[in-house]
């Protein structure tokens, strides 16, 4: 009876112990991930606005039927930032020195709990714009489901409006990104008109918002990750259900965020067989608000072999 205790006794302090041991937790091999490689270019003050005026974007009645920006403009990163940080309509304050695009590796995958996304870039000779002092520089992604056409044909213009902050139509007050169907109608003018509550409550309820995660970065410290969601507004939540890592080697960040695949309300949840559409963004050399790099629009999925961006299985 004695050693019965004993070993009772000495099972018992060992579950404790293991109880107590962190779980033991195996680096992700990105090596066997597969990738993107996107140009991310400077967007200067084009605007949804601007996209849908025939008179200011030829291609804005393809864009008005049913075309995507991905469909007329891909290849063109480059040749277009190069144009936009340049001009001076489109830019009427530019930054001297300011290169016209960046190019990054976009890479996901998940396990039975989360989505891991890496997204790695070279900054290159940036001059130091001085808007920002707090983060040298930062990266952002913006997500939707196919239920937000917006999204899906214009990935990030579709939050970007010519009545915003720093916009051509921005007055100085606090008007951040917002989607079209926040508003009851988006004029050449931008969308002045909110829905009320009750409106904008039952098509949050129905997904219709895109989720955002932002990584402020500075060499040799954590990265800062904010998370919130862009619909009549950009709100921030107040704990982020995303986490970050973040290097700078060789000239190149490389940001590794984390998230839950069900990480419950506010935040959408991320389901196998789902596509959805994602757009990125990268601020540097101090930048903040506008004076950023943007993507064209991208798809993902879980192990959906038609997706832009495939989501395989993490090992």
């Amino acid at each position: 009876m004695k050693n019965f205790r004993g070993w009772i006794n000495a099972a018992v302090l060992l579950a404790i112990v293991l109880a107590a041991t962190p779980r033991l937790v195996y680096a992700l091999d990105w090596t066997k991930v597969p990738g993107r490689n996107i140009t991310l270019f400077y967007p200067a003050q084009m605007s949804w606005e601007i996209m849908l005026s025939q008179a200011q974007h030829t291609g804005a009645n393809r864009f008005k039927r049913d075309k995507t920006c991905r469909q007329c403009h891909e290849g063109e990163e480059v040749a277009s930032g190069r144009l936009m940080v340049a001009d001076k309509v489109l830019e009427p304050a530019p930054i001297a020195g300011k290169a016209g695009a960046v190019a990054a590796s976009v890479q996901m995958a998940h396990d039975a709990e989360n989505l891991y996304v890496r997204v790695a870039f070279a900054p290159g000779t940036q001059p130091d714009a001085k808007q920002d002092p707090k983060f040298e520089a930062k990266v952002a992604l913006m997500f939707s489901g196919a239920n937000i056409p917006e999204v899906a044909r214009g990935g990030c213009y579709a939050a970007c409006h010519i009545d915003s902050t720093s916009m051509p139509l921005g007055d100085k007050t606090d008007k951040t990104m917002y989607l079209p169907a926040s508003r009851g109608m988006i004029t050449r003018n931008g969308g002045d008109f909110v829905r009320p509550p009750f409106q904008l409550e039952a098509l949050r309820a129905q997904g219709k918002f895109a989720e955002y995660w932002q990584a402020g970065l500075n060499a040799g410290a954590k990265p800062v990750v904010t998370a919130g969601s862009v619909f009549e507004k950009r709100t921030e939540y107040p704990a982020p259900a995303v986490s970050a890592t973040a290097t700078f080697e060789k000239d190149t960040w490389t940001v590794t965020f984390t998230r839950k695949l069900a990480a419950g309300a506010p935040y959408k949840d991320i389901t196998a067989g789902s596509l959805y559409t994602v757009g990125f963004a990268i601020h540097t050399g101090h930048t903040h608000q506008r004076f950023h790099y943007v993507s064209l629009e991208n798809t993902f999925g879980i192990d959906l072999d038609l997706s832009d961006i495939p989501v395989v299985t993490a090992h």
